[in-house]
């Protein structure tokens, strides 16, 4: 079932789910001055939901908060218990969610100890119980894949018609093997080879074209209008960006930061709203550290930012940056 997916103009352009970066203030954040067509939480462990107690449950439920400004809104899960699956999927669809994602590309090795994330790549037979799961635990949400071309090596040609099997809303294929994680530069031909897949499966299967799985590919794409390109070249669907969000929440709306002073002026004003979103929403259950990586995002490439930064990246709290960033801002001429 492709449900909102099924109502979105093609290409699909969307912000990829990272740890400890696309949290509920993060995404806000980009929600206002350049939202993407489709955002992600950040990747919530099934079985702490299923089975940690309500102290660390709690802990959890934080990294499920999310406001309207940010839908289309899916929430992206990981284990290999398919009983865990379905109840994490039960409660994306008590929450509101739009959309759940199971991811099946994560490199981590305690993920992946789990028999999760990438792990699930060696397991087929698995990976389809736990989209079953998710399919049973939130009847009328679409179900997605985020996932990458293999193992050790390439494996789309199994790998990816097995998970095309349970008929999931989209399949997001990062251009890498798990072995290369990104030591090597993405290799988007497998991306058009899995829409290659794709529409040879969608064919045997005589499926109407408005069901069939969306892919989309992810993977070294710094800017929309490479996006697009690589649309050209592979004929998928959409494409998902990450790394390119840093410091650039306009990056969905193609604007970007003025030069001069005026321009640097508003790029940590920025900043400062983003500490303040991170306080309000997670401040009690987070811990600050999380905002520094953003910090040497935003303060960088001019006269100051070095002096500036490390200041920055002393602090403790978000009154101690905030207050660094101001005299910074009043400090400008």
């Amino acid at each position: 079932m492709q449900g909102f997916w099924g109502k979105l103009n093609k290409p699909i352009f969307v912000l990829a789910p990272m740890a400890d970066v696309t949290d509920a203030a993060f995404r806000r954040l980009i929600a206002k001055y350049g939202k993407p067509d489709v955002m992600w939480t950040e990747f919530v462990s099934a079985d702490g939901l299923a089975l940690a107690p309500e102290e660390g449950r709690r802990k959890l439920l934080i990294d499920l908060k999310y406001s309207e400004s940010e839908r289309p809104i899916v929430a992206q899960f990981f284990t290999s218990t398919p009983a865990n699956m379905r109840l994490a999927a039960q409660m994306a669809l008590n929450l509101g969610f739009d959309g759940v994602d199971i991811n099946m590309g994560c490199p981590d090795k305690s993920v992946e100890k789990q028999g999760a994330g990438a792990a699930l790549i060696k397991n087929p037979v698995l990976a389809r119980e736990i989209i079953k799961a998710a399919k049973a635990g939130a009847p009328g949400l679409p179900i997605s894949v985020k996932t990458r071309i293999g193992y050790s090596k390439p494996e789309l040609d199994l790998w990816l018609r097995e998970i095309l099997k349970e008929e999931p809303a989209v399949v997001t294929v990062h251009a890498r093997t798990r072995k290369e994680m990104s030591k090597v530069s993405a290799r988007w031909e497998f991306v058009k080879h899995a829409v290659e897949i794709r529409d040879e499966f969608a064919l045997r299967q005589a499926q109407d074209k408005n069901k069939q799985t969306l892919i989309f590919g992810n993977g070294d794409v710094y800017n929309l209008e490479e996006a697009r390109k690589r649309v050209e070249e592979t004929s998928c669907d959409g494409v998902m960006l990450g790394r390119a969000i840093f410091g650039n929440p306009f990056l969905f709306s193609e604007k970007k930061f003025a030069d001069g002073i005026e321009g640097l002026k508003l790029r940590l004003s920025v900043l400062i709203e983003h500490i303040q979103l991170f306080e309000e929403l997670l401040g009690e259950v987070k811990n600050f550290a999380i905002m520094k990586k953003h910090f040497k995002a935003y303060v960088r490439d001019f006269n100051g930012a070095g002096e500036l930064r490390a200041m920055l990246m002393e602090t403790d709290t978000a009154e101690q940056a905030e207050g660094i960033l101001g005299d910074f801002i009043a400090g400008l001429s």
